[in-house]
């Protein structure tokens, strides 16, 4: 939705929303009361709270869709608003006809501006020159000259194609239609957005993609979100809707938590200190007030009546850690695939990939939408079965598969019959489980089938760790989960003694569960060796390093034409042949210059560099050299292997690697120095 103001004559750089004692209730249940707080342009406010607090139905009531029970909101006349729903519902039409709807007053000012110059080329009366040039100001305000190009570039961004412009609108999934009402409502750039779940249905790529728009956008932005990690990119500030209030954070996700909690173990100490005092005035008013001390014990009581009590806020809905029976013992290798390929028809998914899953690994697999992650999924755990290669399970593992479809939850049983009669556990057991995963007195009696997606996930994920799987594949465990509900998932993964591979969009919780990182991206699988920011530093190393190479090798092109020129103008010139040994020592002064070509740029790189971006360089290689000597020192390990040496082929693969591993060190000391001496 993009609410647009008639008489809007372009940015409005004073604009500011104002929410004073806002209040809602449903019947008896109120919402939320006493609401209040601002918005200007360019604050970027992230919008938290559980699941049912009302979020959606606070911002609702910002748009006026909502009729509230009290207070007031004060948004600028001129000001314009785009709003981005969890659920959007288009007509008929293409996709690209659904992109120019947005444009729908700019094409009605551009078909005005033609009719306006045909009058003009026969009529050159003033009045119609006055109304063209409005009307050309107008359309040039608004964008009318490039409205074209910025479609493209917002839609391209958020992972649309050219081809997809031509698709009729009301065959996209429900994500893409998401997707199509986030991009509706970034094209007009208006004073404020309000994003529900902008992220949801985004792959990585897309997020970070949101994520750079939003930081160099100049409104104002209030996003509801259960991303922490993207909150950490974007949000300026933090409301929290609790306990049927607000309360603002200055900073991001991070630094609210932080606050956060040291506001709470502040409150809990002064609640402590307070009903120590009133303890022990009550115990002075018991003792003396009917004895020789009755006048002050009188006295006492009367500043005990005046006492402002504090009252603490109810404790967060927060994981309990449970003890699970410790799944049986499995094989090192706990699952394989060689050489496995996957197409749907002449559309090829991935081809020839490998890896291997050793017990005890937390492993993320991440890469864009369709890519194929889900696909790679079913495919070891037999679902799927490639034309080529092998699945290989190992001895005595056994493998709880999370789907986003929760096929094993059965609709019509309560949440607490679900563990008693499928686990023969006890009620107290299954309540124990239950509060573990925020499902607390009566609600254990709901109806599955009545349940919110995410309280659905949030069964289906503590019945697959009641199966005694040794071995968890997870796909997208946290959509769906607001944030409690995710802080619970990632505290019993890390609790989970055994081995798991989660494809998640969730870089937060990428981060907290897993030490190592697959990348399947074009039809070829990477291997990172550490959580999803080491995954990040790496491919920002990488990218770097491939820059550096393309740009020494394009002055070396460069310099080989002007030398391959100069040889030939000679030749004509003298007709003399160069020998092979004078060949030779000319490719080996040009390599020696294009290493030092190279290493004068990086020097000249680095000493255009701040202090502080120097610093940052030299800690970076510091943890890139502590990480291959770490990385060294598991490959001298396992040449050390008996088993490893009793076979040559792996004996001289690991040996291999060795030397590669070692001359790499030797490169990342040789950029040290350079940083270090620049």
């Amino acid at each position: 939705m993009l609410r647009l103001s008639r008489n809007n004559l372009g940015v409005n750089t004073l604009a500011m929303l104002r929410v004073t004692g806002l209040k809602k209730s449903f019947g008896i249940d109120e919402l939320f009361h006493d609401v209040s707080f601002e918005v200007a342009r360019g604050d970027k406010v992230g919008f938290v709270g559980a699941n049912g607090a009302g979020k959606t139905t606070l911002m609702r009531c910002l748009l006026g869709q909502e009729e509230t029970d009290g207070g007031t909101i004060q948004l600028d006349e001129a000001a314009t608003i785009g709003y981005v729903e969890q659920q959007a519902d288009f007509g008929t039409g293409t996709l690209y006809e659904e992109f120019l709807r947005a444009f729908d007053d700019v094409i009605a000012l551009g078909e005005r501006k033609k009719a306006l110059e045909k009058k003009i080329a026969v009529d050159h009366a003033e009045e119609t020159m006055k109304a063209y040039s409005k009307v050309v100001e107008r359309f040039e305000m608004l964008g009318g000259y490039d409205y074209e190009s910025r479609i493209r570039r917002v839609a391209f961004g958020l992972g649309f194609t050219e081809e997809d412009f031509e698709k009729n609108v009301a065959h996209f999934s429900g994500g893409q239609k998401t997707r199509i009402c986030l991009t509706k409502a970034l094209l007009r750039e208006p004073d404020f957005l309000f994003l529900d779940e902008p992220t949801n249905h985004l792959d990585i790529h897309m997020i970070e993609w949101l994520e750079g728009f939003l930081k160099n956008y100049s409104g104002g932005v209030l996003i509801i979100s259960h991303d922490r990690y993207f909150l950490d990119r974007v949000a300026t500030r933090i409301l929290e809707l609790a306990g049927r209030t607000v309360t603002n954070y200055d900073g991001n996700y991070t630094y609210y938590m932080k606050v956060k909690t040291e506001r709470r173990a502040a409150l809990q100490s002064a609640y402590e200190k307070q009903q120590e005092h009133i303890k022990k005035t009550e115990e002075y008013i018991r003792k003396y007030k009917a004895g020789i001390k009755s006048k002050q014990a009188r006295g006492r009581q009367s500043q005990l009546n005046r006492l402002e009590r504090i009252v603490l806020p109810p404790e967060d809905a927060s994981f309990n850690y449970f003890a699970l029976n410790k799944p049986p013992e499995c094989a090192e290798r706990v699952a394989e695939l060689e050489d496995v390929s996957m197409a749907f028809g002449s559309h090829k998914i991935f081809d020839h990939i490998s890896m291997l899953i050793r017990r005890g690994d937390g492993v993320a697999l991440v890469g864009p939408n369709g890519a194929g992650k889900t696909t790679l999924l079913r495919v070891l755990v037999g679902e799927l079965e490639s034309p080529t290669g092998r699945v290989k399970i190992g001895s005595r593992v056994k493998i709880g598969y999370f789907s986003q479809q929760h096929e094993g939850l059965h609709m019509d049983n309560t949440i607490l019959d679900e563990l008693i009669y499928e686990y023969g556990i006890n009620e107290e057991q299954a309540r124990r489980y239950l509060g573990a995963f925020l499902f607390h007195g009566d609600e254990v009696l709901r109806r599955i089938g009545d349940l919110s997606g995410g309280e659905q996930s949030r069964v289906a994920f503590l019945k697959l760790m009641l199966t005694g799987a040794n071995f968890l594949v997870l796909d997208e465990p946290t959509n769906h989960l607001d944030i409690p509900a995710r802080e619970a998932v990632e505290e019993a993964l890390m609790a989970f003694p055994g081995t798991f591979l989660a494809v998640s969009h969730d870089r937060y919780f990428l981060d907290k569960v897993a030490n190592c990182t697959l990348e399947l991206e074009n039809g070829k699988l990477t291997e990172y060796l550490g959580n999803y920011s080491y995954y990040l530093m790496k491919k920002e190393i990488a990218e770097e390093e491939a820059r550096e190479e393309r740009e020494a090798a394009e002055k070396e092109h460069e310099r080989e034409k002007e030398a391959q020129a100069k040889r030939h103008s000679a030749k004509e010139a003298q007709h003399a042949a160069v020998d092979a040994k004078q060949a030779a020592a000319a490719h080996e002064a040009a390599e020696k210059r294009r290493e030092e070509e190279k290493k004068r740029a990086e020097i000249g790189r680095i000493q255009s560099m701040s202090d502080a971006k120097r610093e940052e360089m030299v800690q970076r290689a510091e943890a890139e050299i502590a990480m291959a000597e770490a990385e060294l020192k598991g490959l001298e390990f396992q040449m050390n292997n008996p088993a490893i040496q009793a076979d040559p082929q792996q004996s001289q693969a690991i040996a291999e690697a060795y030397a590669a591993k070692e001359k790499e060190i030797e490169m990342r000391y040789e950029k040290w120095e350079r940083l270090t001496e620049a």
